[in-house]
């Protein structure tokens, strides 16, 4: 793994964690790459049940790596800094397939595709003054990465339009309040909290993967009906039933 992302496991929890704390955990192609390498490893892993993404140091991801960014805007279509892109995008998306639930932890902030990766994973937990910012176009980039869809499936246009259209900034405590985490707590407790809400899927992995796979087909997006949501969960439950003695 490259030394810019280390993955760990621990009872049942992989932590995936980026390690560049000197430009805030920005994301490189370099860096995508070895997201990408984690979360190949831990979907051949049957004993990873949770999966919590973090960054080290006081903030979570800044975004794109600016040296990226502006190598890429002096010749777009240029096929190798156009490709680089891509890898970044295919990060985020990466990790938002992931089989095991997965948790963001945020410290500090999650800004541009820094905020794309933690829209990708299921739960997210934030320090309760981090900062979860769209950014693009306050430094003059068109939104990338799928962002306006990751956020419209979690908040609704109203709340999307604020952050991306007009660079509205949501604190880890409001975050909650509009349905952009889960919980707020102080940064020093954002580890500890996502360790726990983990605690239950990474005590049952082959469980956790089947239900986090009917969560995501039927939530979708595109959500599927009600009728067919019976249909997809019904096999899961019944060998869920099938393996447990529930006659006690």
């Amino acid at each position: 793994m490259a030394s810019e992302l280390t993955l760990d496991r621990r009872d049942g929890v992989a932590v995936m964690t980026l390690r560049a704390p000197e430009r805030r955990n920005a994301l490189s192609a370099a860096m995508a790459d070895a997201m990408v390498a984690a979360c190949e490893e831990i979907d051949a892993d049957g004993s990873i049940g949770a999966v919590i993404v973090t960054g080290e140091g006081p903030y979570f991801c800044a975004g794109g790596d600016r040296a990226q960014l502006a190598a890429a805007g002096e010749d777009p279509a240029e096929p190798s800094l156009y490709e680089a892109m891509g890898r970044i995008y295919q990060a985020f998306a990466r990790v938002g397939e992931l089989v095991p639930p997965t948790i963001a932890a945020i410290r500090g902030g999650a800004v541009g595709a820094g905020l794309n990766l933690a829209l990708a994973t299921d739960l997210r937990v934030v320090a309760d003054d981090a900062v979860l910012l769209s950014g693009f176009l306050p430094i003059g980039l068109h939104p990338g990465g799928g962002h306006a869809a990751l956020l419209t499936r979690l908040v609704g246009r109203e709340t999307a339009n604020a952050m991306q259209l007009f660079g509205a900034k949501v604190t880890g405590a409001r975050a909650v309040e509009l349905g952009l985490a889960w919980t707020a707590v102080p940064a020093d407790e954002v580890d500890a909290a996502a360790f726990e809400l983990a605690r239950v899927p990474a005590a049952d992995p082959e469980l956790a993967r089947k239900t986090a796979r009917s969560m995501d087909t039927i939530a979708g997006p595109p959500a599927i009906s009600w009728p067919a949501a019976l249909e997809l969960e019904r096999a899961s439950q019944m060998w869920s039933l099938r393996r447990r003695d529930l006659s006690g």
